[in-house]
């Protein structure tokens, strides 16, 4: 896909391939609404106006669609999180499950370019979080995947 594909596409297409991106309906039908975007510039800037109208009840709906940090994964998940060596997914796993016991939702991080420690460290700080800091490093996190694969997805 590029931007002028995404640009001239039905809507639900458009819709789709936001979709993809970040499995909120709300950002999928913002992004789509957007359009027609001039540049990628214009792309990223959608995604910030995007996340500002987002409830924590969309980011939940886009967090449900992501696999755990350290689980093994194929596709874009997999090459995002390709930092992350096998004797740290153990470690990962444990991290993971206290978290969600901790906070009710999946540990989000945006691992393009951390190894499996730094993801680890992360987690293990994060864990310190109360909610509302939680909710707001989730959505930043969040926020930051979805840039990069729209990013990707919207390359000339």
């Amino acid at each position: 896909m590029t931007l002028a594909w995404f640009n001239a596409a039905p809507a639900q297409e458009a819709r789709t391939a936001m979709l993809a991106c970040c499995a909120s309906r709300r950002f999928a039908d913002a992004m789509t609404d957007a359009r027609p975007l001039a540049s990628a510039a214009s792309a990223e800037r959608a995604v910030e106006t995007a996340f500002s109208a987002m409830t924590w009840a969309d980011v939940l709906e886009a967090m449900d669609r992501h696999p755990r940090i350290g689980a093994r994964v194929s596709g874009q998940s997999a090459r995002e999180q390709s930092g992350v060596a096998d004797d740290s997914r153990a470690a990962l796993t444990a991290g993971n499950l206290e978290y969600e016991d901790r906070f009710g939702h999946v540990f989000l991080i945006c691992a393009t370019g951390l190894s499996g420690a730094q993801m680890l460290a992360a987690l293990r700080q994060r864990l310190k979080n109360d909610a509302e800091s939680e909710r707001s490093a989730a959505t930043t996190e969040l926020a930051k995947i979805t840039v990069l694969r729209v990013r990707k997805e919207l390359a000339e």
